[in-house]
């Protein structure tokens, strides 16, 4: 598995918001270090189509060939540091039985730059992937230890560079201008002169209606996925109990789901970056504190008493809105779990999307052997954490 730095290729910076499917713009953006926007437009030309739900492979094996990247049949394996050459690399992944699942990802000395980590999703395999151009008097990829050089700069035209303040201009000029259009005391000569402007605008930027959405909607977030691997091709009853405790109690933005690989279990979570990063690493402390605390007691964790003593800690653990709130409380409640569940919808979005993932939901089967008595004691040291730092944070610490 390789390392991860997430990385939307500037994106967000260029003003875009809204879920895409823009793996291929990200990784030559990333790769090249060009402007996310200016790559945007010209593959955007090349597909005589937006890129924003994706570009399909032809046209991006002619974008890099057509700036002499060199392309190297893949084989067929996962994305590992022992199938790639070190420096910058635009890797192609696909998953044999789902085209839909094929992905973009660069890799930068064996470290994946994207905003998920493809080493980790053992269904993609490597199809081929591409170096930049090889410099007089330097060694072939063949050649482990060489740092390709960057992609070669593209002349761009004075009209064609868009700085992020004249973006920012723009931008609150279609905001202005649909605001006008939208506006019921604007009589009909002023929305159809707005309308006229607006498409003009766009055009000449290459932008969309949904490249105008207000910062602060929830389709302006940036989304990751992140694995957490715990031991055992079948996940404990109680480290599932966990991660749904964390994420209906902590972190209500953030969404799970638990697949297979090797002996090893992975627990999936995704949605907004921060939310993702900061809740896998409280399941992985609190793993760890759970399991530790029922092998020194019980000798294990996975069976027996000590899993009764693990499901009864994480059941033990406070929840919020135990009581009985006011209408204010149950009014500003309800509020916060529409938002959840709209951020939650859009992560699914993005997961199906990006990452060509649809989830099922599956019953799984009770345990046999259950200690009343060691769940008991269990629930009683869960009882034991709040979930309140000192600087008023969400956050599980002992008392």
């Amino acid at each position: 598995m390789l390392e991860f730095i997430w990385n939307d290729g500037g994106r967000a910076a260029a003003g875009f918001v809204g879920l895409a499917g823009d793996c291929v713009t990200r990784a030559i953006a990333i790769a090249t270090g060009t402007s996310y926007r200016d790559i945007y437009r010209e593959l955007g030309e090349a597909s005589k189509k937006s890129p924003r739900g994706g570009v399909v492979t032809t046209v991006a094996e002619t974008y890099l060939k057509q700036r002499e990247w060199q392309y190297y049949r893949g084989s067929l394996s996962e994305l590992a540091s022992a199938v790639l050459p070190k420096g910058v690399v635009i890797v192609q992944l696909a998953d044999p039985t789902q085209y839909r699942s094929g992905h973009f990802c660069t890799v930068i000395d064996h470290v994946v730059h994207d905003t998920w980590n493809a080493s980790e999703d053992d269904e993609l395999c490597v199809v081929g992937f591409w170096t930049p151009p090889v410099v007089i008097g330097e060694p072939t990829p063949g050649n482990r230890s060489t740092l390709p050089s960057a992609g070669c700069a593209q002349p761009v035209s004075a009209e064609q560079t868009l700085t992020q303040k004249e973006f920012d201009k723009v931008l609150q000029r279609l905001r202005a201008l649909d605001n006008t259009a939208n506006n019921s005391a604007s009589t009909e000569g002023e929305k159809r002169n707005a309308l006229r402007m607006m498409q003009n605008l766009m055009l000449r930027h290459n932008m969309t209606r949904d490249d105008i959405t207000e910062g602060d909607n929830v389709e302006s977030m940036c989304f990751t996925r992140i694995a957490c691997p715990v031991n055992g091709r079948r996940a404990c009853a109680w480290e599932k109990s966990l991660a749904a405790y964390l994420v209906q109690q902590i972190f209500p933005l953030t969404s799970w789901y638990v697949a297979a690989k090797g002996n090893r279990t992975l627990f999936w979570f995704y949605g907004p970056v921060d939310e993702v990063r900061n809740c896998i690493g409280l399941f992985r402390e609190m793993l760890l504190t759970i399991a530790a605390s029922a092998q020194l007691q019980y000798g294990g964790y996975s069976r027996g008493s000590g899993a009764s003593y693990a499901e009864g800690y994480v059941h033990g653990l406070p929840r919020e809105n135990s009581g009985s709130p006011q209408a204010a409380q149950a009014e500003q409640t309800a509020l916060i779990q529409n938002r959840a569940l709209v951020v939650q919808q859009a992560a699914r979005n993005w997961l199906r999307l990006e990452c060509g993932l649809q989830l099922a939901t599956q019953r799984g089967r009770g345990r046999d052997k259950h200690d009343p008595a060691a769940a008991n004691r269990g629930k009683q040291h869960g009882a034991k954490h709040n979930m309140a730092d000192a600087k008023g944070q969400k956050r599980i610490t002992s008392r």
